[in-house]
């Protein structure tokens, strides 16, 4: 009997863990319902209408955005390892006269990458981390939103920290130089 007992209870720990491993959740799930080595897909194509290049003009500048769509995307956190489809932004930055002021399309380092990391599905709007620029200055949320099949909106909310020189060493740029604003800037694809 006991045999029987630890034989069902081995199966099921299999049957379970091969589940958990091959879970496909959608994009919308919240962190804390991902279980281990979950994946997190883009079962709706809902990333897809955001994807190409896409340029605004803001206080001067202009702004390029170059959004791509990367799937099984490895995700690690504190307690947890999996997979996600997400978009990626890389962009490039231009002074009025021209004058390249920031351009991460070669970027391969964590700092100024822009990966999202959830769908708020009842507003159809996609949530980007940032994760700042040198010394993470600038980190914190960008929200985008389908306005139709050429615009979107964007809407950036840094949770910059100025940091003490000492705590940032050498003679980096701490400028922020992705559009902050009130309101959603319109971005129109190219």
């Amino acid at each position: 009997m006991k045999n029987t007992f630890f034989k069902i209870l081995f199966v099921t720990g299999l049957i379970s863990g091969f589940i958990s491993c091959n879970a496909q959740l959608p994009l919308n799930t919240l962190m804390e319902n991902i279980p281990q080595d979950a994946h997190v897909k883009d079962l709706n194509n809902e990333l897809n209408p955001y994807m190409g290049i896409y340029k605004a003009n803001y206080q001067g500048r202009e702004i390029t955005l170059y959004i791509t769509k990367v799937e099984n995307k490895l995700e690690k956190s504190v307690d947890k390892t999996y997979y996600l489809d997400a978009l990626v932004i890389k962009y490039i930055v231009k002074s009025s006269s021209g004058v390249i002021l920031q351009d991460t399309q070669n970027v391969i380092l964590q700092n100024n990458a822009i990966t999202s990391h959830r769908v708020r599905s009842y507003d159809n709007t996609i949530i980007l981390y940032y994760e700042g620029t040198n010394c993470s200055v600038g980190w914190g949320n960008i929200y985008l939103k389908k306005i139709n099949a050429t615009q979107i909106s964007w809407l950036y909310k840094p949770d910059d920290v100025i940091l003490t020189p000492s705590k940032c060493p050498g003679n980096p740029d701490l400028t922020i130089y992705l559009p902050e604003t009130e309101n959603p800037l319109i971005f129109t694809k190219q």
